[in-house]
């Protein structure tokens, strides 16, 4: 765990940041409070109509099966699910617990998979047998004692020794939660960044309470029912999903599977809005042609964030007359900027906000941004990846590079960090390169974000091809990231080729001066001609 000066502690919890409660009573209070509340599914395998009543039912029946198969406080949980109503039960019933709770992205593929439960070591494992290009693969799972599967049949289940969600709800439901210590970890949450292997992200009851608070109260009244594409094992989608509309005794709905025109009907059907996240999901469905002035009028708050967003974007949407805002963070530190309601318009549409309640950030002499706050996780699973991102005092080194205006509002203009994000999704330069140098013809790979309107960015490679070989297609590249593992959204989405007799910018030492190769792929993307303009050999 990082260091966490004393005097920081002290002002967080004087100024009523942290407080005793655990994530299980936030949940507890929040449920009992609303139990009538609507929780929806939408999707064509498992769709679901109910209440946080009924869902809270199967909760408390897993806790209390759970329980009585020996997980409680400090054990971990981990789920890997769509957006479903398992996926909620299960989280809620992980908080019951005290246990330690570990969201997967569904889509992670067998590789990101394998670190994850290897570093985090889960008790439990709460997974499905298929879903789209996921497959329950259970020689992963060989040493978690306990596996439940959604949806699996009797002879995979008898196969592997394994047990059906079902399987695992006790007749009687628990009642209450279990105490545990609201200081110590309720949360790890896996992301991709600079390492080879996604980052094991821990969040304590206090900081994730502080967050799910924090959020809530920045939104803007009358939101209406909003509908949660986000997936749920991501950081934001199970936020946005399990705990705040909980904390607000707001009706959640979920779609498992992102089709524009399918939510436009939704839309449209049952009076639901999309409420923000990275800018993809917003676009996307303006874009399409079923999009009509009767879909605008659910869309009068947008929120920005998890992703690159252009200006261009903020413009075109705040022109239909929406309320448009951006925020800034990440899962280690999840609310660090954001505009409030009622900032100025220019604010709201060309900047990432000003700092939030609690919140301080400073900036290096490069730039580089330093945050620390209530909402600031409690270190990595990696001891030493927590000594280089956090000083003694309380700082965490961002790795994003920004400038702050007269008025204290902050933009984001570059990153120090080898990172893509795509679509809110962070994808490791460095693994992704890594992939494609076990390719024979490649000699060297270099892989750096590339403007994308619809997502923010994507993943471009600049490759340097052997004497004689000739550049891969994407297809060939697609087949052998397949083979390898590697979950779909970290493939290259383009491909450039390093001229024969040049090579790529470098420094005096011989390190490629990434900044360069971004800049010349954006020009590349923008309309200049293909292939990357470096230096002579």
């Amino acid at each position: 765990m990082r260091n966490i000066p004393a005097e920081l502690s002290k002002r967080y919890v004087e100024q009523g940041w942290w407080t005793s409660e655990t994530l299980g009573q936030l949940l507890a209070d929040g449920l009992q409070a609303a139990p009538d509340t609507g929780f929806h599914v939408h999707s064509a395998v498992r769709p679901f109509t109910g209440t946080f009543a009924d869902v809270e039912l199967r909760a408390r029946r897993l806790a209390a099966g759970l329980r009585d198969r020996g997980v409680g406080p400090g054990d971990v949980v981990a789920l890997q699910l769509p957006n479903w109503m398992e996926a909620a039960a299960a989280f809620w019933a992980s908080a019951f617990l005290g246990a330690v709770t570990v969201p997967i992205v569904h889509f992670y593929g067998r590789k990101e998979l394998g670190h994850i439960i290897a570093t985090a070591r889960p008790k439990v494992f709460i997974s499905t047998a298929e879903f789209g290009r996921m497959t329950f693969q259970p020689d992963l799972c060989a040493e978690v004692p306990i596996v439940g599967l959604v949806g699996a049949d009797e002879r995979l289940c008898e196969e592997h020794g394994l047990s059906s969600f079902d399987e695992l709800l006790a007749d009687e439901p628990m009642t209450g939660t279990v105490a545990t210590d609201p200081g110590g970890p309720a949360l790890i949450a896996f992301t991709s960044g600079t390492t080879r292997e996604p980052k094991g992200v821990i969040h304590s009851h206090q900081t994730l309470n502080c967050e799910t608070r924090q959020l809530l109260a920045n939104y803007p009244p009358g939101r209406g029912r909003q509908l949660t594409a986000t997936p749920v094992g991501h950081f934001i989608g199970m936020l946005g999903a399990f705990l705040i509309p909980v904390l607000e005794g707001a009706p959640v709905d979920l779609c498992d599977v992102w089709d524009p025109g399918r939510v436009l009907e939704l839309i449209e059907r049952d009076g639901l809005s999309i409420g923000g996240g990275p800018p993809y999901f917003v676009t996307s469905l303006m874009d399409h042609p079923d999009f009509n002035d009767t879909h605008l009028a659910h869309f009068s708050t947008v929120g920005l964030g998890g992703s690159t967003v252009p200006a261009v974007v903020t413009r075109r949407l705040a022109d239909l007359g929406l309320f448009v805002f951006r925020a800034y963070g990440s899962t280690e530190h999840p609310s660090i900027t954001g505009s409030a309601p009622d900032a100025p318009e220019e604010k709201r549409l060309y900047t990432d906000g000003n700092v939030r309640p609690g919140v301080e950030i400073r900036l290096g002499p490069d730039g580089e941004i330093f945050s620390r706050g209530p909402d600031l996780c409690l270190g990595y699973t990696d001891d030493a990846l927590t000594a280089t991102s956090f000083d003694d005092e309380g700082w965490y080194r961002t790795g994003d590079i920004g400038v702050l205006d007269e008025d204290g509002y902050l933009t984001i203009t570059d990153r120090t960090a080898d990172l893509i994000i795509r679509g809110g999704e962070n994808i490791s330069a460095l693994e992704v390169e890594e992939v494609l140098l076990s390719m024979p013809d490649i000699l060297e790979a270099v892989v750096v974000a590339a403007p994308d309107a619809r997502l923010g960015e994507h993943v471009a490679a600049v490759l340097r091809i052997r004497p004689g070989a000739a550049l891969p297609t994407l297809d060939q590249v697609r087949a052998h990231f397949e083979r390898a593992g590697v979950a779909r959204q970290k493939w290259p989405e383009e491909l450039l080729e390093v001229p024969a007799g040049q090579d790529f910018p470098r420094t005096a030492s011989g390190k490629v001066q990434k900044f360069r190769v971004r800049q010349e792929v954006a020009a590349t993307s923008a309309g200049a001609p293909r292939g990357i303009a470096a230096s002579p050999k």
